[in-house]
Parts: structure tokens; C-alpha cells; sequence
């Protein structure tokens, strides 16, 4: 576990935006990555960036959607689908080849809860898309990263992570019953466990990585999820209106996008990486005792096992191993 994994006293609240974050940051000088920056809060992320100046290439796998979603933004849309290696490799290269450094990789993409499904190598859907895809396109992208003297890695995570962690002996549910919330939990805990990683192996060159939840926004990413559940866990009203209380977690795009920017570029986090955020500040760990009494979700903080080094490790070996 990171020492690093306590609150250092961030002056922004849980209701702060994206440009709230970035007021007064100067990124003409640095060039971003946001996979799912054409959805969701990764439009935010995107708009964000780019209004403090930053470079920002947007992979999609639906180029016309991203198009449409991005008119008006200056931005550079490239191919990539997540679920494709050979796709995750081509864009890489495709980047690598103008020998520019990468500062900003914010790794945005994702899906929560769907039926199941697997991609073309037999692999579940939600692991492959919310960790593998991102853990091989970091992978491809290390000498652009390493160039940067200074990149900075956000994997976005989420709450979720609570639901379960990564079963090492069947990760894509051959033998055990398939669940879309534990296949969901597991491919989030993944995603903080790879910001570990991640971080113990980049920092002698520069790479930190940071794990952010960024709130329960209601976007497409609940496409699997009826109005009845919506209702239910208290993100929409009677009216079918989004419930935004930041208070408890519940935000708007704008507020949903801030913890990734603020991982991405806040100098308070200078020599700090392999840490799970969320309301713009690193999260305390949660303990067994805080879990039990918060059966909706709205404490803050982390669960250990998603921090857990030894884990990461192993999830590092594993994904080399999948990803080949």
C-alpha cells in the first residue's frame, strides 16, 4: 500500500468542475490522450484539457458519433477500439511515429453491467474493455510517456471497486456464474490495482499513475440499468431528472470530470503516484468497519485490496500474459 494513500488537503471541494481544477494551469505545452473522451465525462475531460491549452487526440471506436460529440472542440479524433489489439496497436504507432512525448493519458473508456459478452479472443467484455484494452495501449505508448520527463497516467475507476475484487483463477467467469455487478466491481478494482502497478514501474522515468472515481454520473454508461434501478439507488428522481448532490457523490459531468484533471495535472501531487482519488483529493483507505455501515455507497475511500501491491503484481503478470 502507498504511504501516500491519505487525504493532503486539496483546496477544491467535491462540487468543483473540470476548469475549476485547471484555473490558472497552463497546458499549451503538453499533449493528452483520453480514451471515451467523445462520451460521458470524457467530453468534459477533453473540453477541459484542451481549453487549458493542452494537445488532445481522442481515440474512438465510433468515429462519427465522436465527431458529432466534439463539434466545435479543436481536438484530433483517431481510430482505436479497445476490444481490437491489433486497432489499440495501429493508433499507438500511429502516435509513436511522430516522436512526440506524451504527457497526459487519461484512460476514460469504459462500460458498467451489461449482459455478458466476450470479444474476439473469448475474454468478458468488461475486463477487456475497462482494463486490458488500457493496460496494453499504456503499454504501447511507454516511450512516448517516458519522453514526456514528467507523464502522469489516470485510470478511471470507481466506487464500484467495492463490489468485488479480481479472481486470478477465472477473471472472465468460465466456471463461475456470470454477474454484470461483479464482472463491473472486478474490472474497477483492476483498474486501480493497474495504477499501482503502473506507478512502481514508471516512476524511475517520470510515469506516475493515478486511480480517480469520478462520481455517480448519470450518462450512457447506465444504458444496462432500467429507470426502476435509477430510481432505486437514488440517481434519478420520480421525473426520470438526474439527482446531483456532490455532497454524496452525486454529480454532473462537469463535477464527474474534475478528479481525472485534477489527477492529470494538479502540482500538489508532485512526487505522489499509485493512488486511488475522488472529489479531488487522494482517498482514505476504507476499512471493514467504515464498509459495513455504508450500505449505499457514499463513503469515501478506498478498500485495501484494490491498493494492495502484491495484487497489482499479479494482475501486471496476468495482463502481460492476456495481452501477450
Amino acid at each position: 500500500m502507498s504511504s501516500h494513500q491519505h487525504p493532503i488537503g486539496s483546496r477544491f471541494t467535491a462540487a468543483a468542475t473540470a476548469s475549476d481544477v485547471l484555473a490558472g494551469i497552463d497546458l499549451s505545452d503538453r499533449t493528452a490522450i483520453v480514451t471515451g473522451g467523445y462520451s460521458g465525462i470524457g467530453v468534459e475531460t477533453t473540453r477541459a484539457l484542451r481549453e487549458a491549452g493542452a494537445r488532445v487526440v481522442v481515440p474512438a471506436r465510433d468515429l462519427a458519433k465522436a465527431r458529432r460529440t466534439l463539434a466545435g472542440i479543436d481536438v484530433e479524433i483517431e481510430p482505436m477500439d479497445l476490444v481490437d489489439p491489433g486497432s489499440i496497436d495501429d493508433f499507438a504507432a500511429r502516435f509513436l511515429s511522430t516522436g512526440e512525448p506524451l504527457h497526459i493519458l487519461v484512460c476514460s473508456a469504459g462500460i458498467m453491467a451489461c449482459p455478458l459478452a466476450r470479444d474476439a479472443r473469448g475474454y468478458e467484455m468488461q475486463f477487456t474493455t475497462n482494463h486490458l484494452g488500457h493496460f496494453q495501449l499504456t503499454a504501447r505508448l511507454w516511450p512516448a510517456l517516458a519522453r514526456a520527463n514528467g507523464a502522469r497516467v489516470v485510470s478511471v475507476s470507481s466506487r464500484g471497486h467495492r463490489i468485488a475484487g479480481v479472481d486470478f483463477d477465472d477473471p472472465h467467469f468460465n466456471s463461475r456464474p456470470y454477474d454484470p455487478w461483479v464482472a463491473y466491481g472486478q474490472s474497477k478494482t483492476a483498474n486501480v490495482l493497474f495504477a499501482v502497478g503502473l506507478d512502481a514501474r514508471g516512476r524511475s522515468v517520470g510515469i506516475r499513475a493515478f486511480a480517480v472515481h469520478p462520481g455517480a454520473i448519470v450518462t450512457d454508461l447506465a444504458r444496462h440499468m432500467s429507470r426502476e434501478d435509477l430510481i432505486a439507488r437514488g440517481a434519478i428522481d420520480d421525473q426520470g431528472r438526474p439527482v446531483i448532490d456532490p455532497s454524496r457523490g452525486m454529480k454532473n459531468v462537469c463535477q464527474g470530470a474534475s478528479t481525472s484533471v485534477w489527477a492529470a495535472t494538479d502540482p500538489r501531487l508532485e512526487g505522489i503516484g499509485g493512488v486511488y482519488c475522488e472529489d479531488n483529493d487522494v482517498a482514505p483507505v476504507m476499512s471493514d468497519a467504515d464498509a459495513a455501515n455504508d450500505p449505499t455507497g457514499m463513503i469515501r475511500g478506498v478498500r485495501p485490496w484494490a491498493i494492495d501491491p502484491v495484487a497489482a503484481d499479479r494482475l501486471w503478470g496476468m495482463s502481460e500474459s492476456l495481452t501477450r
